[in-house]
């Protein structure tokens, strides 16, 4: 079924709901407090992983209080599905990340092929330090490819979306966590 043949709405209504919005935001406040403390009053560059690390940075960000410069990168495995394939880059690690302390700020640790792709491409620009923080990590049998600094919520191995990650490509701006039925 293609994705505009797919009602937004019955999604929802069909999904799991997993974590409200206030569980969201307690473990946002706590990724927050732990990065306050690693960070203390040293200049980071924080990196917001594109499309769905956004909802995490826009939350995230008042939080903190050391100095941040903010950049972005943009690399993607589903190009709107539900199954991930390789690596495609839209935006890569900027080369100003080279000396800087670099926060990695992505929405879901799955495999963690992306996530150490950007990881490696950091530490290959040269940057002193390389942190990563995710606000979900799906437990899975099989050993990911990272393994994340800081993790919000842990989910089992389900398709999830809300707090910036979509299904199909809606659904980014939910403040909740929800599943996808299994089929």
């Amino acid at each position: 079924m293609m994705a505009n043949q797919i009602n937004p709405h019955q999604l929802l209504v069909d999904a799991d709901l997993l974590f409200s919005a206030e569980h969201v935001k307690s473990a946002i406040e706590s990724i927050a407090s732990n990065l306050n403390s690693l960070y203390g009053a040293d200049p980071v560059l924080v990196l917001c992983v594109m499309n769905g690390g956004a909802y995490f940075l826009g939350q995230i960000m008042p939080l903190l209080t050391f100095p941040l410069e903010l950049d972005y990168v943009h690399a993607t495995r589903y190009q709107g599905g539900t199954v991930g394939q390789t690596i495609q880059w839209l935006a890569e690690p900027p080369a100003h990340a080279a000396g800087k302390k670099v926060l990695i700020l992505d929405d879901i640790l799955d495999e963690g092929v992306t996530l150490k792709a950007i990881v490696d491409a950091c530490e290959q620009l040269g940057a002193v330090s390389v942190t990563t923080a995710v606000l979900l990590e799906k437990t899975l049998v099989s050993e990911k490819a990272v393994k994340a600094d800081y993790v919000g919520l842990t989910v089992e191995n389900r398709y999830v979306f809300g707090c910036g990650m979509d299904v199909h490509g809606w659904w980014r701006n939910l403040p909740q966590v929800y599943a996808l039925k299994a089929t």
